[in-house]
Order: structure tokens, then C-alpha cells, then sequence
């Protein structure tokens, strides 16, 4: 398998999943990093929240914590999460996905009144993934599988979340593709999870123009993995 050359030769890929509660993130996730390791791929799975100490406190305050400092301890986790699980595996070539990355940074504290400006600010000096998967979805049926599971935080008891949230996951969409990031936007509504991720996949494997105004961090060649995959878990 060659995939397309977003970085350079040394560093592994680093793909966020991100999009709205009941889209599909975490399933889609395991079938995309099914689907590396079986073209030969070395992928290691990790998540935000964390289970570094800041992202085990986010997760803890939630529920209680609201607002500006949520968001900023939000934030610290996805610093520290980059600078001390991330990083050390791109740079050893693996290839990151991660659950949740700054496009949730820009939607979830919204629920919160955060001004969007701020969320921006806050999370501007966060390394780019090389690719950030924005899935989409119809908030009605996103909205009766949370009905079903029962809810898993308190955004999404928040009368019509689900409209909400997929309404501010396409605003941060157009933000983060007009400040140069390289976004996947998958719709998931005629899609299973693992069509999902060999579309992923396929958009990783071949070569269309990357949004307008994207660059990547350095040329990276393509490269063909000359060992047996393996998949790495948080």
C-alpha cells in the first residue's frame, strides 16, 4: 500500500476522527486502523479525552467544570496528549488516529456559550494532523441512536444536541479548511461504518489536490512498508 505523501519520509501519518455524538467516530476508527494494519501498516489508536492525568481530570470535571475552563482543560490534555503520546509515535513512523482532536476542541465548549473566536485562539498552537476526518451525519438519526445508548455526557442532553452539534461541526469544517488544514468531510448517511474507513482508506491511497490553501509539513515520499503491520492501542 503507498499512501499519499502528507509528511516526510521518517514521520508517521497523524489522522484525526472527529464529528458529531452517534455519527460512528470510534467504530469508524477501528475499521480504518483494521484496514492499516492490514495493508502493512504500523497504526497505534489513542483518543481525547486522554488517559494522560489531564485528560483523566477533563474527563472527571465534565459533568461539573463548564464553560472557558473546560476549554482550556481541554486544551492542556490535547498539548500534552500531542507532546507525550502522539509525537514519539509519528516520529517513529507509526501511523496516529486519534478519536476526537481540535475539531471537537471547536464544537463541544460551544454548548457552553464559548465564543468560537476564543476556541480558535485556544487551540491554535496545536500540531495539524496531517488529515482530519470530519464525519457528517442527519441529526435525526444521530439523535434516536443517542436515544437508544442513553447519553454519554451532559452536551448531549441539551435540548436538539444533535442538530446543534452537527450545525457546529460544519461551521468548524469551513473554518479549519479556510485556515489551510487538509479535511476530509464523509457523509455518513448512506454509509456502515466500514465503508466509512475503506473511503478514508481510498482518500489516503490516492492522490486528489488537497484543499485549497493546504501545505503539507514537508514532502514526505511514499513509501511501502517492508514489515507485517501492527496495530498499537492507548
Amino acid at each position: 500500500m503507498t499512501l499519499r505523501p502528507f509528511s516526510d519520509q521518517q514521520r508517521g501519518l497523524f489522522i484525526s476522527v472527529d464529528g458529531p455524538s452517534g455519527a460512528g467516530k470510534s467504530t469508524v476508527v477501528q475499521h480504518l486502523a483494521q484496514m492499516l494494519v492490514a495493508a502493512g501498516e504500523t497504526v497505534h489508536v489513542t483518543a481525547e479525552p486522554s488517559t494522560g492525568p489531564i485528560g483523566a481530570l477533563a474527563r472527571e470535571l465534565t459533568e461539573t467544570v463548564t464553560g472557558h475552563a473546560l476549554a482550556c482543560l481541554y486544551a492542556a490534555d490535547r498539548y500534552h496528549h500531542h507532546d507525550t503520546e502522539i509525537r514519539s509515535h509519528i516520529d517513529n513512523g507509526t501511523t496516529v488516529i486519534s478519536d476526537r482532536y481540535i475539531p471537537s476542541g471547536l464544537v463541544m465548549q460551544r454548548f457552553d456559550g464559548v465564543d468560537p473566536a476564543f476556541l480558535w485562539q485556544l487551540n491554535a498552537e496545536a500540531d495539524r494532523p496531517d488529515l482530519a476526518v470530519i464525519l457528517d451525519a442527519d441529526p435525526e438519526i444521530i439523535a434516536q441512536r443517542l436515544t437508544d445508548r442513553g447519553p454519554h455526557n451532559r452536551f448531549q442532553l441539551t435540548p436538539n444536541s444533535s442538530h446543534t452539534e452537527v450545525h457546529f461541526y460544519r461551521q468548524a469544517t469551513q473554518r479549519l479548511r479556510q485556515a489551510g488544514f487538509n479535511v476530509l468531510r464523509v457523509d455518513c448517511n448512506q454509509r456502515a461504518a466500514h465503508h466509512v474507513a475503506a473511503h478514508i482508506l481510498d482518500h489516503l491511497t490516492t492522490s486528489p489536490e488537497p484543499g485549497p490553501g493546504w501545505a503539507p509539513p514537508t514532502s514526505r515520499a511514499r513509501r511501502r512498508p517492508d514489515r507485517a503491520g501492527r496495530l498499537e492501542h492507548w
